[in-house]
């Protein structure tokens, strides 16, 4: 199967734009990861860290415009909501989903936005 990729508008920032990328990797992928040391790092940071131990993935969610990073319990809530939808629409577990955000700093995360078009 390799990669399959779907890009879409969630309207997180702005409407009309593309502002999300789902990746769909082959079951079996490994996957490994480099990520900041900071103590400052981002819920999605955060979420992958967590999840690199398993050694695999099958889906990568990336979204723009909103960074998702200092919006503490909340920010954690809305990476956990991401995986967990885009886990369900690949019939995987949500250990096995990755997420990144760019974009705006401090401002909570729309997830429903990401979610409802996965």
């Amino acid at each position: 199967m390799g990669v399959r990729l779907a890009a879409g508008s969630a309207g997180i920032k702005y409407k009309d734009r593309t502002d999300v990328l789902m990746a769909v990797l082959a079951p079996g992928t490994q996957i490994a990861g480099v990520l900041t040391r900071s103590k400052t790092s981002s819920a999605p940071v955060d979420w992958c860290k967590a999840q690199l131990s398993t050694g695999s993935g099958r889906v990568l969610v990336v979204n723009s415009g909103n960074a998702n990073a200092f919006t503490g319990r909340a920010g954690m809530d809305a990476v956990r909501h991401v995986a967990e939808s885009a886990s369900a629409a690949v019939g995987c577990r949500p250990q096995e989903v990755f997420v990144a955000s760019t974009g705006v700093i401090g401002e909570p995360l729309p997830y429903a936005k990401i979610t409802k078009i996965l």
